[in-house]
This record gives structure tokens, sequence and C-alpha cells, in this order.
């Protein structure tokens, strides 16, 4: 297949736009985000800091704790945070919570899950007043 001048011409450009969008040429100097998503961690770390933390690992975005009982509560629980990308989402966040006598609850785990989301979105406002 032939093509003509403008055609070539308009390919050209639009891969050049492509590319320049993606960062390879002309693009920003700025490296893109990696890792798990600093806001999330901290929420994590701070919605379960009842729990005693065997491990934390922010670069991998992995918390592991120890069993503890909420304040309050009756159930010990231990938890398992994964948050698995750069971005302030749900979907980058991964709770495992058990109890001694096995996996929490779904209605358990579902709470920590908003309780952390709810306290990410807490993060995020305070950093972007003034």
């Amino acid at each position: 297949m032939q093509m003509n001048r403008t055609s070539r011409a308009t390919l050209g450009i639009a891969l050049a736009l492509a590319l320049s969008a993606c960062g390879i040429i002309g693009g920003s100097s700025a490296p893109a985000p990696v890792g798990p998503n600093p806001i999330l961690y901290a929420a994590a770390l701070d919605t379960l800091n009842f729990l005693p933390v065997t491990r934390a690992d922010p670069a991998a975005g992995v918390i592991t704790t120890g069993f503890a009982t909420p304040p309050g509560g009756r159930t010990s629980y231990a938890a398992t945070i994964q948050i698995t990308g750069p971005v302030l989402d749900a979907r980058t966040l991964r709770v495992s919570l058990r109890t001694p006598s096995g996996p929490a609850t779904f209605d358990a785990q579902r709470g920590v899950e908003d309780a952390i989301l709810a306290r990410a979105r807490q993060i995020r406002i305070a950093q972007t007043q003034p």
C-alpha cells in the first residue's frame, strides 16, 4: 500500500504526539510514579494502629500484623495489607483479615477496607489544603 505525502506527514505527527505523551521523546523529565501509593500505605498504618506490626515494607507496599483486639471489640484480628500500585484507588488495596480460628467475615474485611480508604481520603484532603 502506498501512502501519499500528506498521509505520511499525518502519521508522523500522530506518532510523535503519541511518543511524547508516553514520555519517550520530548516528555517530562520527572519519573513516572512507581511502587505503592504512599497515602494508602500511611492510611493503612493509621487505621490498623492497634495491631502490632510484624512486617512493614513501604517499597513493596506490604504490611503484616500480629493478632490484637480492636478497641471496644471482642474478636482478635491479624491483617495483611498490600497496596499494589501508585494510584490512590480502591482497586490497588488488598486486605486479608483473619481471626485465630480462620478468615474474618466479608463484612469485617470490607469494614477495614472502607476505614483505610476513608483515612486515605482525609490525608489527601489535608495535603491539598493550603
